[in-house]
C-alpha cells in the first residue's frame, strides 16, 4: 500500500526525469478511514483547561481533526490539485558518497526571461505543499518589472511525500545536499542558483553552500541555530553570554528564555526521533490519529495554526507523511543529529555565500 510509480524505480535511468502523477492506492485510503473509525482516545484530566497544552495535544482538537479527516476530507481532490498546479517528476541520481537515490521534485518555470533558479527545501514535518503558497508570487509576480521572478524547484526529501524512502542508512543533510545540487546542475542545467530552506531545509541549504559555494548565488534561511559561544571560538560573544543579564537586550533575553523553554519542555520529540525513530514509527506509522496528534502538538507550539493552516491543509500535511508510514521522515533526525552531527556542523563552519535570514 502507498505510492504508485509511473515505472518501476529500478528501471529509472540516471539523470533522466520521468513525469510523475500523484497516485495513492485506494486500499490505503480505505484502511486509513477504517483506522480513524476505530481510534481510541485518551481522557483529559479535569485540572487542565482547554487552552492548556502542557501535557501534549488536546484530545478535543485531535478528535475534531480526526472527525473531519474521516467524514469530509478528500485526499483525491488534494492530489488532483497538486497535480494541476505543479509539474511533478521522478529522477534517479548517482550521489557521491552514497550511490543511486531517487528524488521526487516539482519544477515550475517562470515566463520571465530574466528569472533566477530557486531551490526550495522543506523540513520536518514539512513537505512540498508549502510551495503552493509561494508558487505564483515567485514564478509569475503581479508586476515583474519591479518584482524579481524565479524558476521554482521544490524537491521532496528522500522518504518524505513522494520521494521513495532510502533502503539503506546514510541519507542525511550532506547527501541530500549533494542530490539537490546534482538535480539543479546536472539534471535541470542551472549552473548556479539561489537556495531557500526552513527547519531541516536550513541544514540542507547550508550544506549545499558549504559543499558547492560557486554554484550557490545566495541563500535564505528561516531557521538559524546559533551554537553556544565558547571562550576559544568567540571570546567576546562568550562574555556577553556569560553576563547575559547585563549585556543582552530585553529582546535577546526573551529569545533565550524561549529557547530554554523549548529545550526543557518542547524538545522531547527530537530526542526520540534522533535516537530510536523506528520504535516511534511502529505507532505513528500505523495510527493516523497518533501521527495527527504528533503533528498537531508541534504545529500548535510553532505557529498560529488556525490562521496559518486550515484543517484541510493540516490533514494534507499529515497525509504526506502517512502515505509512506511516517518512519522514513522520523529517521532523517537520526541521520542529521546522530554521531556524525551533520546538522549542527553545517552551522559551525563559515559560509562565504551571501545569506539572508528570517528571524521570528
Amino acid at each position: 500500500m502507498g505510492l504508485k510509480s509511473p515505472i518501476p524505480i529500478d528501471q529509472l535511468t540516471l539523470n533522466e526525469p520521468v513525469p510523475y502523477k500523484i497516485e495513492v492506492d485506494r486500499e490505503l485510503l480505505a484502511v486509513t478511514k477504517k483506522k480513524l473509525e476505530l481510534a481510541r482516545y485518551p481522557e483529559e484530566q479535569s485540572d487542565f483547561g482547554e487552552d492548556d497544552w502542557s501535557q501534549g495535544a488536546k484530545v478535543s482538537r485531535v478528535k475534531e481533526l480526526a472527525q473531519f479527516w474521516k467524514d469530509e476530507y478528500d485526499w483525491e481532490k488534494q492530489a488532483n490539485h497538486l497535480n494541476t498546479i505543479f509539474n511533478h517528476y521522478l529522477v534517479k541520481l548517482a550521489v557521491p558518497g552514497y550511490g543511486p537515490l531517487v528524488l521526487h521534485y516539482t519544477h515550475t518555470k517562470s515566463p520571465s526571461p530574466t528569472a533566477t533558479p530557486l531551490l526550495f527545501s522543506h523540513g520536518w514535518p514539512g513537505s512540498i505543499i508549502e510551495a503552493t503558497k509561494i508558487l505564483t508570487p515567485l514564478t509569475n509576480p503581479a508586476d515583474p518589472s519591479t518584482t524579481p521572478s524565479f524558476h521554482l524547484v521544490a524537491p521532496s526529501i528522500p522518504g518524505f511525500g513522494f520521494s521513495p524512502a532510502p533502503t539503506t542508512s546514510g541519507v542525511g543533510p550532506t547527501i541530500v545536499a549533494r542530490a539537490y545540487k546534482l538535480l539543479m546542475t546536472d539534471v535541470l542545467g542551472y549552473s548556479s542558483f539561489i537556495t531557500q530552506g526552513g527547519d531541516f531545509g536550513s541544514f540542507i541549504t547550508r550544506s549545499i553552500a558549504l559543499q558547492y559555494p560557486t554554484a550557490v548565488r545566495a541563500q535564505h534561511l528561516n531557521m538559524f541555530p546559533a551554537p553556544r559561544p565558547t571562550v576559544l571560538s568567540a571570546p567576546l560573544a562568550w562574555l556577553r553570554w556569560r553576563f547575559a543579564g547585563l549585556m543582552y537586550s530585553e529582546w535577546e533575553r526573551e529569545a533565550l528564555e524561549v529557547r530554554e523553554d523549548f529545550e526543557v519542555h518542547g524538545s522531547g520529540y527530537l530526542e526520540q526521533q534522533r535516537t530510536r525513530p523506528q520504535t516511534l514509527g511502529f505507532g505513528l506509522g500505523d495510527s493516523p490519529v497518533g501521527l495527527l496528534a504528533w503533528f498537531v502538538e508541534k504545529l500548535h507550539a510553532w505557529m498560529e495554526v488556525r490562521e496559518g493552516m486550515s484543517d484541510e491543509e493540516i490533514i494534507t500535511l499529515v497525509m504526506m507523511h502517512w502515505i509512506q508510514g511516517a518512519t522514513p521522515g522520523l529517521r532523517f533526525y537520526r541521520e542529521a543529529f546522530g554521531e556524525m552531527r551533520e546538522a549542527e556542523r553545517t552551522f559551525e563552519a563559515y559560509v562565504a555565500v551571501p545569506t539572508g535570514l528570517k528571524v521570528c
